[in-house]
């Protein structure tokens, strides 16, 4: 198959081409920053898996870390399965009054509040332009 040939034959089916996220520079924010995280691990493989059952088990173990166990800064350090399961506001409001019962003991280490555990509404690596986020909401109503 050639390219051309290929590309034209999407225009005429009305498919468009997108190498990246609109008003993005990134190609794929999500994909780029997955595997930046895969490389920093400390089992990160230094050298080739010896067999495709061997990849697949070091993947198997990244999700599961990466899941399960890996806490993440832009949900108030919870792991993702927490957040999904709901229990990430409970952990969050422990934490909150942990902090807060710190801060009446010992006041002088604290010059502002304590840090905000709230868990965010929704979460974005790139958050896309309010225009379009409202035009996407429209579609969604109109499917």
């Amino acid at each position: 198959m050639r390219g051309a040939t290929l590309e034209v034959r999407l225009e005429e089916l009305g498919v468009l081409r997108s190498f990246s996220m609109p008003r993005v520079s990134n190609d794929n924010p999500y994909s780029e920053w997955l595997l930046s995280t895969v490389k920093y691990r400390p089992d990160y493989p230094n050298r080739p898996f010896n067999s495709k059952e061997e990849a697949c088990q070091w993947v198997s173990s990244f999700v599961d870390w990466y899941n399960y166990q890996h806490r993440h800064s832009g949900i108030k350090f919870v792991t993702p399965q927490q957040r999904h399961s709901g229990v990430a506001i409970a952990i969050c409001k422990k934490r909150a009054d942990l902090y807060e019962q710190a801060r009446q003991r010992h006041p002088r280490r604290w010059t502002t509040t304590t840090r905000c555990w709230r868990q965010p509404e929704v979460v974005w690596i790139n958050q896309p332009a309010d225009d379009f986020i409202a035009q996407t909401a429209k579609l969604e109503l109109a499917a």
